[in-house]
């Protein structure tokens, strides 16, 4: 029984400690999203104020050309970047993600040149037939997305001046009410007629019209270096408080199991102990039961004569 009982002590033990290191990152987890929330919905706004400048832009006679001749050529050179995760514990959240780009990059034809944002993804990827370039490290913290995004757009641009690729999609996972998350892509380039045209078409918020005051091919070329860098940041951003969602759910998922094991651990070692106790009850009554007997009274009766 002590065997027993000691060995139960170390599992319970063993699961309370697990069940400290989980709630610490359930709230790490909790507090991260937050912070990632309150980005996205920071960007929402400002994504919305470089629409409107670009639609201003676009509305002018005879607009410039926002990116020369080799964003329009057709040809079949893809770009993706797809954002994942650099540790575990988050579920199927890159497995998901994976499936949803091999999907996705296997209805398009032609050359597929792949970034992954994230060790884990990248290792995912490395599994397909995607055969994924060197990827970025994922940032920790909102100050660190602008780095990062500055890095792919730095790429994106050299890969394009190559001719490698001429069409950009970016993967990301996005937070989602009633689900934890799903995989959505947005195609980033080519800022094609298409794109233009549902600028254009915006309706301005006010009764007056915007003008451009000054050179007007400048300022749209800046706007779309804005609209680049904000799309890149808004999927970072989404991405890791799916990422923060996905493993909140998991260690709310871990701690309530630790639960259940602990209490059927304690119920074990409280049945065992009350096991333990019980026997030792047992041979206490058996004992005086048997010295209460006549026969083991005369017995001790006799002895007692016996003694000098």
């Amino acid at each position: 029984m002590s065997e027993s009982a000691a060995s139960l002590r170390h599992q319970i033990a063993s699961a309370g400690d697990l069940e400290s290191v989980v709630r610490t990152m359930k709230a790490m987890a909790a507090s991260n999203i937050g912070q990632y929330e309150n980005a996205v919905r920071s960007l929402g706004d400002y994504y919305r104020t470089v629409q409107l400048g670009l639609a201003a832009c676009l509305r002018q006679d005879s607009p410039p050309a926002i990116t020369g001749r080799k964003l329009h050529q057709e040809t079949n050179a893809i770009g993706a970047i797809v954002f994942g995760s650099d540790q575990g514990l988050v579920g199927q959240f890159n497995e998901v993600m994976v499936e949803f780009v091999v999907d996705a990059l296997g209805k398009l034809p032609g050359k597929k040149t792949v970034w992954a944002v994230g060790e884990r993804i990248q290792s995912r990827l490395e599994e397909t037939d995607l055969s994924p370039l060197a990827g970025f490290t994922l940032p920790n913290s909102i100050s660190a997305i602008t780095p990062l995004v500055g890095q792919i757009l730095i790429e994106m641009e050299a890969r394009r001046e190559k001719d490698e690729i001429t069409q950009v999609y970016v993967f990301h996972n996005q937070p989602k009410t009633g689900s934890i998350y799903a995989p959505v892509s947005q195609r980033l380039l080519p800022l094609d007629a298409i794109w233009r045209r549902d600028l254009a078409a915006t309706q301005w918020p006010t009764g007056n019209l915007p003008e451009v005051i000054g050179e007007n091919e400048k300022t749209l070329r800046a706007l779309v270096r804005e609209y680049l860098f904000v799309s890149l940041f808004r999927a970072c951003a989404e991405s890791l408080a799916s990422e923060n969602a996905s493993r909140l759910a998991a260690m709310q998922r871990a701690e309530k199991n630790i639960d259940e094991l602990l209490e059927d651990l304690n119920r074990t070692f409280h049945r065992l102990r009350q096991s333990g106790i019980d026997e030792e009850l047992f041979d206490v009554v058996s004992g005086f039961e048997a010295l209460a007997t006549p026969q083991v009274q005369g017995e001790q009766a006799n002895k007692l004569k016996g003694s000098p």
